[in-house]
């Protein structure tokens, strides 16, 4: 099933907090840069592209000077606030620099819960991407009286994966795959290396979530592999320290934890 990952036509690229910060909380520049490399590469080569980006509350924390992501909702839409300005500042710079153009689009829970806004979400992603643009989803955490508008980022990337019908979404986090037990505490774990069922037995795999600047954790994205496999898409959770690791779940590579799809 993965051989034919090397003729999908649009991918979905999901990086988490962790993947994009260091435990600090500070933006990892270098890596950025190189997923802006690899995402422009993947589009020069024909496909569509969608990036989800996760980041913002912990980004506009550290830059206001907190040492944990906060509790408080309007602390919360505060950080949001200061850290999707951040964040999308540093996209459009690196992206820049190999001549492709990028857009913001914040999503909240309206966006896919109305039939009518969920097409409007739709039409708008599908000209941006006729256009040749790389779409940059966020939940639009500043204005959202829900947690992360939408529960967490994992999810939020599976139904943007739904919306805009893509052949895989990448969940690239801190963790190089799904393990039948917690790697960090147990070194017999062994790699899940494809799922074709989310079962009950596959649930129970899932650990802890990670940095205190972060939400989702295995379990959030084993619901977003839930979503995409009832959608149609497949779907990959690999090691975000290495962006060009893409290209490897492209091309066909066993890498990561492959999800199929129930109906492709």
């Amino acid at each position: 099933m993965r051989e034919l990952l090397k003729d999908c036509n649009r991918v979905v690229v999901k990086v988490g907090t962790s993947t994009i910060t260091y435990p600090n909380g500070l933006l990892n520049l270098k890596r950025i840069e190189e997923l802006a490399w690899v995402l422009t590469d993947l589009k020069n080569s024909g496909k569509d592209v969608v990036l989800v980006t996760s980041g913002a509350i912990g980004v506009g924390s550290v830059r206001m000077g907190m040492k944990e992501r906060p509790t408080v909702m309007r602390q919360k839409q505060a950080a949001a606030a200061v850290g999707q300005a951040m964040i999308m500042q540093i996209y459009h710079n690196f992206f820049d620099r190999y001549n492709q153009t990028v857009a913001q689009v914040l999503l909240t829970k309206e966006e896919v819960g109305s039939e009518e806004r969920y097409q409007n979400t739709k039409n708008t992603m599908e000209t941006l991407m006729e256009l040749g643009v790389i779409p940059i989803v966020n939940a639009n955490d500043s204005i959202s009286t829900e947690e992360i508008g939408i529960s967490d980022n994992d999810r939020l990337s599976a139904i943007v994966a739904e919306i805009i019908c893509a052949d895989i979404l990448i969940l690239m986090t801190d963790i190089d795959a799904l393990y039948d037990s917690d790697p960090k505490s147990n070194p017999n774990a062994k790699r899940i290396s494809c799922v074709d069922w989310v079962t009950d037995e596959v649930r129970k795999m899932a650990g802890d979530k990670g940095s205190a600047f972060s939400v989702g954790g295995m379990l959030t994205k084993l619901q977003a592999a839930e979503i995409c496999q009832d959608a149609g898409v497949k779907m990959a959770i690999v090691l975000g320290e290495d962006p060009t690791v893409i290209h490897r779940v492209i091309a066909g590579e066993d890498v990561g934890t492959f999800f199929n799809s129930r109906r492709k």
